[in-house]
């Protein structure tokens, strides 16, 4: 059914009457609550452009509004006693939430709060179109079933709650207004307009009846455009789209500062985000720079977006989740560094430096106490505010947040909780969007409080989690002055006129819309109903009507799509089809340059050779060896830059903690365990005189003493019943690897992980080895143990990629036979090296044994080691010069892990 069965009322008609006020007794009511705005707004400026300075506000609100209104007008007179209490939707949705898990299906239910959310919709649609008495005997498969038992469920409890006349929802409140229609105390106009009504549902049909049959005039009006000049537009993928209507936009609101320009986008609550980038990008390029005045962008978005999304939300849901059993690390990791916790801004840095820490050390979930227990620990920067603010937050919890408890009472918990944290951040004003959203968050706070009459005890998870899901339900868009681009949904852009408008993506496979219909009502009754989104003719009807409502809703209408998707052709809706293809030249599109383009136009160049820092001070013999080990020749082999950002400016990449334990974490675990063994051990004379049941007791002290020192830097990495089953894996692995080493002629250990300072081309660094054995004849070998992938090639050629073992074979000062990876990995245990003489080590060749392309790059044991040197010393030297060349070895593969592109910026180096 729609509007057109009522008797019309000319608009110009509708505005006299409006001008009138009261005695003009007209009140109008659309479908949503944006079309009563751009009317409401659209009368205002009609009175001001007739030289009218004051004038009486028009009587325009949403239907939902008007039925309300009704309510309330008997809610506050004599028929108050036999009305129902009408619940909030967070009301509605905890007796749904209530209803699903007091059913036998709950247990298979993944998210019953989702599945409530649907039952709501399911309701609202029964109700709308008259569905409910025919249900019973429709329902032929399970969805509707278990909806019908829920839905009972829900009915019971509803008449139940709110006390002798129980409660009403939303979805029922016009059928419980209509015999109230007769009665004085409901405030009535003369005249009742249905503006801009597609599609009027049985209830609505009826309500109006009502107020018909009591003596009101009801008819409807609509927009009186005619169609306007429609054009379409095929353009290569949504990205091009989106610029070219933005650019659109700009060219029109440019010539014609005044105009109303609308900009409809199907999916728009998926697009948001993109929409706004790209128009933002656009219409206001620097309006993000730091020291840029803050402007209002002249676009609106119209949807708004869930409210725990807002920073100064989510992070309260944070702090309150930090009160529960436990958090993910990156939801303390933000709270930390919240800019709406006490003393955000004053310990701004000392917070940061803190996060860095947590990161290398916590692991991935994280409770209060252990929080608070690592920040002390760890003599990290000291953050007297947020430890006293913590702590304070801590003592409340065991007090106040154990237990059940009504939801009012968990509100003010929650509130005084958050209070403790100093949340918001006094010392720090909030912006506009920042107050607004805090007003927002009080009233959800507010409206959780009022669960009460619903709602029984619950647990603080519980109630955290009820409170989060009013959070996510509730879509909220701040204030903004009014602004000339509106970009509108579908549904949205119903019935409003414009003098611009651009509709976008109408792909053959976006419009029309495929059939919706609701899965926990039978499909043939709402097919038979009426239900547009039940099947694809009554889809298509509607997208038909849509479609000549944006045809007529601006004198320029532009239709857009995109030609592909990834490598997916894709072609024209067919209701816009025929409509003439248009050309960025007729439509008089201009590429306005982006900010990056406009920054390089306006800029005055100087040029400054920044690939050379400081040289270092002079690191002669007596000079004091550089931090950062032997990791400055890998490193300034890698990349000179890396080298430089990491041991001359101290720069570190943020880690993630990980669950269990990483890579490094196994290997450092491995490198102890095997350090041990030989300490004890010494050499391979003792290792075959041990015992197994020894050997055995050994490598289990020997793995729970690696164990224990990783656990001084990293408390819960491991813990319980894994810390048992990695200290099988050491000692079983460590096991294997000391059988594999008796294969060995004899051999003494000489040293384990003994550091010695080494020298090349200026520097001075400390090296630390794993291990060097003293082989018969007296010569040495250095072992570096790996439990990855290892090769001989990583030590040659120029840039070597593993230096560590070259390092300290030519600054050892020993006499080095023997060069070796040992991998230590189960299934794979091998030495991979390079020998001077054969049979020195298991599996490792000598020079003239390696394939001929080694052999001819180095014909001997010594020229092998003269090469190192010359390679060690050129490293050495680009370091000490101050080479800092953004230059990595293998380009992207040398990237990957580096972690220091936020310095070196090297994914900007493209085009100028």
């Amino acid at each position: 059914m729609s509007g057109a069965d009522f008797a019309s009322f000319p608009k110009a008609q509708l505005f006299e009457r409006l001008a009138c006020g009261l005695a003009g007794g007209v009140t109008v009511i659309t479908p949503n609550q944006r079309l009563a705005q751009a009317l409401t707004r659209e009368f205002d400026t009609q009175q001001a452009a007739q030289g009218r300075s004051t004038w009486e506000s028009a009587d325009i609100l949403p239907y939902t509004a008007f039925v309300a209104r009704c309510y309330e007008d008997a809610l506050y007179s004599g028929l108050a006693p036999g009305l129902p209490v009408l619940l909030t939707q967070a009301q509605e949705q905890s007796l749904w939430e209530d209803a699903i898990r007091a059913s036998k299906l709950a247990e298979a239910l993944l998210s019953p709060s989702s599945a409530a959310a649907l039952c709501r919709e399911a309701w609202e649609l029964a109700h709308a179109w008259r569905l409910m008495p025919r249900l019973k005997g429709a329902a032929s498969n399970e969805d509707a079933k278990a909806w019908l038992d829920w839905a009972s469920r829900f009915e019971r409890a509803c008449a139940r709650s709110g006390g002798k006349s129980g409660c009403i929802d939303a979805a029922r409140l016009p059928d419980a207004v209509i015999p109230l229609l007769e009665h004085a105390a409901v405030a009535k106009p003369k005249t009742l307009v249905a503006y801009g009504f597609d599609i009027v549902t049985p209830q609505q049909r009826a309500l109006l009846g009502a107020l018909a049959a009591a003596g009101i005039e009801v008819v409807s009006a609509r927009a009186e455009g005619e169609a306007g000049l429609g054009a379409r537009l095929a353009l290569t993928g949504e990205r091009d789209e989106l610029l070219a209507c933005a650019q659109w936009a700009r060219a029109r609101l440019e010539a014609h500062p005044q105009a109303r320009i609308g900009v409809v986008v199907p999916g728009l609550a998926q697009a948001r985000s993109r929409v706004e980038r790209a128009f933002a990008s656009v219409m206001r390029p620097a309006h993000a720079l730091p020291g840029v005045p803050a402007q209002t962008l002249p676009f609106n978005i119209s949807l708004g977006i869930a409210l725990n999304q807002y920073a100064l939300v989510h992070d309260a849901l944070l702090a309150l989740q930090l009160a529960g059993r436990e958090i993910e690390f990156n939801g303390a990791s933000r709270l930390l560094r919240s800019p709406f916790l006490a003393g955000s801004e004053s310990e701004l840095a000392a917070r940061s430096q803190l996060d860095a820490v947590l990161r290398a050390r916590a692991g991935t979930v994280l409770t209060l106490e252990t929080l608070l227990r690592q920040m002390d620990q760890f003599g990290a920067p000291r953050c007297p505010v947020l430890a006293a603010r913590l702590s304070q937050f801590a003592q409340f919890r065991r007090a106040n947040l154990f237990g059940a408890k009504r939801p009012s009472e968990w509100a003010k918990a929650f509130s005084a909780a958050l209070g403790l944290l100093g949340f918001p951040d006094q010392g720090r004003s909030l912006d506009s969007t920042e107050y607004q959203t805090l007003k927002k968050w009080h009233e959800v706070v507010a409206g959780f409080a009022a669960l009460d009459p619903v709602a029984g005890r619950m647990g603080y998870a519980d109630a955290c989690r009820r409170l989060a899901r009013m959070a996510a339900d509730t879509l909220f868009q701040p204030e903004a002055a009014d602004v000339p681009v509106q970009i509108l949904g579908v549904l949205e852009s119903a019935g409003l006129e414009f003098d611009h408008l651009w509709v976008m993506g109408l792909t053959d496979e976006a419009w029309p819309l495929h059939a919706r219909p609701n899965p926990f009502i039978p499909v043939l009754l709402q097919r038979e109903a009426g239900v547009a989104e039940a099947d694809a003719a009554g889809s298509l009807e509607l997208d038909r009507r849509i479609t000549a409502g944006w045809l007529a809703a601006a004198p320029e209408v532009v239709f857009s799509h995109p030609l592909r998707e990834g490598e997916r052709e894709l072609a024209a809706s067919p209701l816009i089809a025929d409509l003439p293809e248009a050309t960025f030249d007729e439509l008089g599109l201009t590429a306005y340059a982006s900010l990056r383009s406009a920054i390089r136009r306006a800029r005055r160049e100087e040029r400054i050779a920044d690939e050379v820092a400081p040289a270092l001070a002079d690191q002669g013999e007596g000079a004091a060896p550089h931090s950062g080990g032997t990791g400055i020749f890998r490193d300034q082999a890698a990349c000179p830059f890396r080298a430089f950002a990491a041991h001359r400016l101290g720069a570190e990449a943020l880690q993630t903690p990980q669950p269990g334990l990483n890579a490094m974490d196994r290997g450092t675990l491995l490198h102890a365990v095997l350090a041990a063994a030989w300490t004890a051990l010494a050499g391979k004379a003792a290792l075959d005189a041990i015992s197994a049941v020894d050997l055995a007791a050994l490598l289990v002290r020997c793995a729970d003493e690696a164990i224990a020192k990783l656990r001084r830097w990293k408390p819960d990495a491991l813990e319980g019943r894994f810390a048992g089953l990695e200290r099988a894996r050491l000692a079983a692995l460590a096991r294997d690897w000391l059988a594999f080493e008796k294969q060995r002629t004899a051999f003494e250990v000489a040293a384990v992980e003994e550091k010695h300072v080494v020298r090349f081309g200026g520097v001075a660094a400390n090296a630390k080895l794993d291990r060097m054995d003293r082989l018969e004849g007296g010569a040495y070998a250095v072992l570096d143990y790996k439990t990855g992938t290892a090769g001989v090639t990583a030590w040659l050629g120029e840039r070597p990629d593993e230096p560590q073992l070259p390092l300290y074979a030519i600054g050892s000062g020993k006499d080095i036979a023997a060069v070796a990876f040992a991998r230590v990995k189960t299934g794979e245990l091998e030495f991979k090296g390079l020998a001077r003489d054969k049979d020195l080590l298991p599996g490792v060749k000598t020079i003239a044994e390696q394939r001929s392309a080694l052999a001819k790059a180095y014909p001997s044991w010594d020229s092998l080691l003269e090469g190192w040197r010359r390679e060690l010393t050129a490293l050495g030297q680009g370091f000490a010069a101050g080479d800092a060349r953004v230059a990595p070895k293998r380009g992207d593969e040398t990237c990957q892990f580096c972690g220091m592109q936020a310095l070196c910026r090297i994914s900007e180096r493209g085009g100028e």
